[in-house]
């Protein structure tokens, strides 16, 4: 039986009148510069929780898992891009701030809150663009996924970079991406308090879980994923090590 989730009362949910209004006319721009294929929605749990943790690989990501999912996602995202007026989109089309460089507690209450609320929250194990492949995975997800219980649905972006694109590129007009979403995994839900090596062993299994979707995504759509960013733009020495890290990542 499901346990309540923790208290996050005083917690800000974050906005919807954007993320939800804007969608329909989102697609129709996105749709005329690349086309755009999503396999597998009906994966998706129709209502309640839901986490939804995507590879990232290009600057696209974060717009097409809100922008295309059959439900509306808030996802965390990196809190250098809360500035000026794209910050204000961002809060405003129901996003989250997140801190990749130290423990973020309020940016865990409020996908908490998200998923408490039956709403859908969208997390980047990898933490930062790069290759796509799973080489390094933050723990965020398996830690949401084991305190709530929420279903995580696993999504393989491809096509969102070319070979040998910088981490700003954009999809070549007229090219094709295609958002495939996994068979969802499940945590028991678990009471505090919840171990450092638990919570590592989660993100191990998850970790395992979602290379075995992409590699079905892959054979789905018989594409490759990019590789690595060109070289300059590889900045995981900045990135923390909060997961797992594959030798020569």
């Amino acid at each position: 039986m499901a346990r309540p989730l923790p208290d996050t009362d005083g917690v800000e949910l974050p906005r919807t009148l954007m993320l939800h209004g804007l969608r329909p006319l989102a697609r129709f721009l996105i749709r005329r510069r690349f086309h755009v294929r999503v396999h597998n929605a009906d994966l998706v749990p129709a209502s309640g929780p839901v986490i939804v943790a995507s590879n990232h690989v290009g600057v696209v990501d974060g717009p097409l898992l809100a922008i295309f999912g059959p439900r509306p996602v808030h996802a965390l995202t990196k809190v250098e891009m809360f500035e000026g007026k794209l910050g204000g989109f961002l809060r405003g089309a129901g996003q989250i701030p997140l801190n990749r460089f130290a423990a973020d507690p309020s940016a865990m209450k409020a996908c908490l809150a998200v998923l408490r609320d039956g709403r859908a929250a969208g997390v980047f194990p990898e933490g930062t663009r790069g290759p796509g492949d799973f080489r390094r995975f933050h723990a965020g997800a398996a830690y949401l996924g084991l305190v709530s219980g929420a279903p995580i649905v696993p999504v393989s972006m491809i096509g969102t970079r070319e070979p040998g694109a910088g981490s700003n590129a954009l999809p070549p007009r007229r090219s094709t991406v295609d958002i495939v979403y996994g068979q969802p995994y499940r945590f028991e839900q678990t009471p505090w308090p919840r171990t450092r090596e638990q919570v590592r062993h989660s993100a191990l299994l998850l970790r395992e879980h979602m290379i075995a979707r992409l590699d079905e995504a892959l054979a789905l759509t018989g594409r490759q994923l990019p590789g690595p960013l060109p070289v300059g733009q590889q900045n995981i020495d900045d990135d923390p090590h909060t997961g797992v890290v594959e030798q020569g990542a």
